[in-house]
């Protein structure tokens, strides 16, 4: 079979142009449609889901906190909390003061007793008040300070291979006095907090200018009374 297309060019044109807008029309139909959902679906979760969400949750915060206020002595309950959460940090950063008895007895002389002892961890001050047989006992317990050293045997510190420190500086002789029986001294000095961190495993290097009682087999008394001032 045999078909002729008897139509002209223009109409044929004509007939291609109306199919090429029919095109046009169904697709800016379909996307205007399309943005007219888009838009509608955000004008709703904008002003509409999202406003409900917020009330919802303001709700919510305004029942809690409700609920919080209604709890007798709550400031009192968190301030007891904060307190004991603070506790393993402040015993962890206390200084372990016990270790001073023992380094007391591996740098004190034979010849020299203790009677006032004065502490500050928070200056690293000390005050030693005591009496001795003489002043050269007493300048030996002077210079065995001023020269002792210590080194920090945790991990940490063998690690980074620290070097040997100074725990007593600025060790001074403040006062001296003699009577018939034996002599009074009074010596001021700074320590290095280091000897007395809870985190460090510190051992003392003592110089052997003269018998210390952690040296000697039967040790004497580190601590005595202070002789009494007569009255005129």
């Amino acid at each position: 079979m045999i078909q002729f297309n008897l139509l002209p060019d223009i109409k044929q044109q004509y007939i291609k142009a109306t199919r090429v807008k029919r095109t046009a029309l169904v697709v800016s139909f379909l996307v205007a449609v399309s943005s007219l959902f888009i838009f509608i679906a955000l004008f709703l979760s904008v002003h509409v889901f999202q406003q409900r969400h917020l009330e919802a949750v303001n709700n919510d915060i305004k029942t809690n906190t409700q609920k919080l206020k209604d709890i007798p002595d709550l400031g009192k309950v968190l301030t007891i909390q904060n307190q004991l959460n603070s506790l393993p940090e402040l015993h962890k950063n206390k200084p372990v003061a016990t270790r001073l008895s023992g380094y007391l007895s591996q740098i004190t002389p034979t010849q020299i007793n203790i009677g006032e002892l004065e502490v500050d961890f928070n200056t690293k001050t000390m005050k030693i008040i005591g009496t001795a047989d003489s002043l050269q006992s007493v300048n030996k317990f002077v210079d065995t300070m001023k020269f002792t050293t210590y080194t920090d045997l945790s991990s940490d510190s063998r690690d980074s291979q620290t070097k040997p420190g100074n725990p007593f500086t600025s060790v001074v002789l403040d006062t001296f006095t003699r009577t018939d029986k034996d002599a009074t001294y009074q010596i001021t000095l700074v320590f290095d907090s280091a000897i007395f961190d809870n985190g460090k495993n510190v051992t003392l290097t003592v110089p052997k200018i003269t018998s210390t009682r952690s040296e000697t087999e039967k040790p004497t008394e580190l601590f005595k009374a202070l002789p009494e001032i007569k009255k005129q």
